[in-house]
């Protein structure tokens, strides 16, 4: 198992979050639907493993739009974290992302976006909850962004395809600019169709995803 995510597992075990995760993948496996979310981001719990989490994360020494970065969440206590996440969700506003562009092997650039070292915590606390209802969703077969998958596992399954059904055949198709041309409003349609029908965690959701838009160069 890779090291990160033995990390996270053991994180969410210290924080007594992995039972509930569970639970919540096996709800959405039976088709459940959740509409008390919202609850469950903002816990104490979650909210303290989501700074564990991106705190153990290399780019959270890089500064967002307002200059901060984990070494000055380092210096809140638990207690105030907790408070300041909670302030800042009762009515969500998330900064403009700051935009880089990053070199790319044929001497191109690409697009990155850095969101202020709050806003990652505050996503983090979002995709701890959702990503298991999620993930029992998924098509089985999918590799790419996912826990305990990689590249790898999809090479593994081409090899396979090409011992026992004989096919020689791969498509490599890249899609330009997807994240940021994605349409939101079918994004949350998905959302909601996977089950997650909590109505002010898709209104916040939303305006993330608005925040990919308002860029801030530097």
């Amino acid at each position: 198992m890779p090291m990160l995510r033995c990390r996270k597992i053991r994180n969410s075990e210290y924080y007594g979050m992995y039972g509930r995760f569970d639970e919540l993948y096996e709800q959405s496996q039976k088709g459940n639907v959740f509409t008390h979310l919202f609850e469950d981001i903002i816990s104490d719990n979650n909210i303290l493993l989501a700074y564990r989490n991106i705190k153990r994360n290399s780019g959270s020494h890089t500064a967002g739009v307002d200059n901060r970065t984990i070494d000055d969440i380092n210096k809140l206590s638990d207690i105030e974290l907790i408070d300041l996440v909670r302030k800042r969700l009762s009515y969500y506003r998330p900064n403009p992302v700051r935009r880089v562009e990053i070199p790319k092997p044929n001497g191109k650039t690409r697009p990155l976006g850095i969101p202020t070292i709050l806003d990652r915590i505050i996503q983090q606390c979002f995709l701890q909850v959702l990503e298991p209802i999620c993930e029992a969703r998924f098509y089985e077969h999918s590799y790419g962004f996912r826990p305990n998958r990689s590249a790898e596992n999809a090479i593994a399954m081409c090899y396979r395809h090409l011992q026992y059904e004989h096919l020689y055949y791969v498509v490599d198709i890249d899609i330009k600019g997807f994240f940021d041309n994605i349409n939101h409003s079918k994004l949350i349609k998905q959302m909601w169709a996977m089950g997650i029908r909590d109505k002010k965690v898709l209104s916040i959701i939303k305006a993330m995803l608005k925040s990919r838009n308002c860029n801030a160069k530097r």
